[in-house]
């Protein structure tokens, strides 16, 4: 895709201030799309970032918005089709983990994850489909986790089972709107190095951390943002066109899924 084609698109990034979805956002504005960086709590990373976009003669704004909430997310559109264009690419990245067994299930923060990581899936898609119904193109990418596919790691059952969620929702979301000229693919990201997964994990324990991860991944090391920043960006370019209802594991080779026989 050349750079002229870039600049004709417009992306919605959600938790787009800090790890994955960061990478992403400044991967597709250095390629020349316009973007939105969405946020929920880290509006300082926020404006930096798109500060630092803007510094590359590109098109950025910061909006706050919480996914679990369809109105601030219609909102969040809204401003962007009026300060940037109609949406031609939706990155839905935001996300929690909340680690838990049957033995320490909190329902109140198994029902925030999932209000986030399923939900506000379903809040953006939504959002952003008008617009690309009316251009007959579009292109969206879930942030998923190799979590939902049957990794054989205890304690994150109940995230596991928001991110399977959202594979199903993919498939599903792909077969209605295909005929819309819209694609609907995920990502499922291996162990990777965000703010998210180092925290909880003392700076002690880190360094034991990736070591653990990377002796289960066959490329021999854990994952990086920006690893899933590029297969992102494919998805989301037109190159992209005749994939659709496909989740692309990006995880170096793990090799600990549940099995069976």
């Amino acid at each position: 895709m050349n750079m002229v084609e870039w600049r004709n698109q417009v992306a919605v990034i959600t938790g787009g201030a800090r790890g994955i979805g960061r990478a992403t956002a400044r991967l597709l504005a250095q390629r020349g799309a316009a973007v939105c960086v969405n946020y929920a709590v880290h509006a300082d990373a926020a404006e930096a970032l798109v500060a630092e976009i803007a510094s590359l003669g590109r098109r950025a704004i910061a909006v706050a918005a919480d996914v679990a909430d369809p109105a601030a997310v219609e909102a969040m559109v809204a401003r962007t089709e009026a300060e940037l264009g109609p949406v031609t690419i939706l990155v839905n990245n935001a996300g929690v983990s909340w680690q838990g067994t049957l033995d320490t299930y909190d329902p109140e923060q198994v029902a925030r994850m999932r209000q986030v990581n399923v939900d506000g899936v379903i809040h953006a898609t939504r959002a952003v489909i008008g617009s690309m119904r009316a251009q007959r193109y579009g292109r969206i990418v879930n942030v998923a986790s190799i979590a939902g596919i049957g990794t054989a790691l205890s304690g994150n059952a109940f995230y596991a089972a928001t991110k399977a969620e959202v594979l199903i929702l993919t498939r599903r979301f792909a077969l209605e709107l295909g005929q819309h000229g819209i694609t609907v693919n995920a990502v499922a990201p291996g162990f990777v190095r965000t703010d998210m997964t180092q925290r909880g994990r003392g700076a002690a324990d880190w360094p034991g951390t990736v070591e653990r991860f990377a002796a289960r991944a066959m490329m021999g090391r854990i994952g990086e943002p920006e690893d899933i920043a590029n297969a992102v960006a494919f998805l989301a370019s037109p190159e992209s066109g005749w994939i659709t209802a496909q989740v692309l594991t990006v995880d170096g080779g793990r090799m600990d899924y549940i099995g069976h026989g």
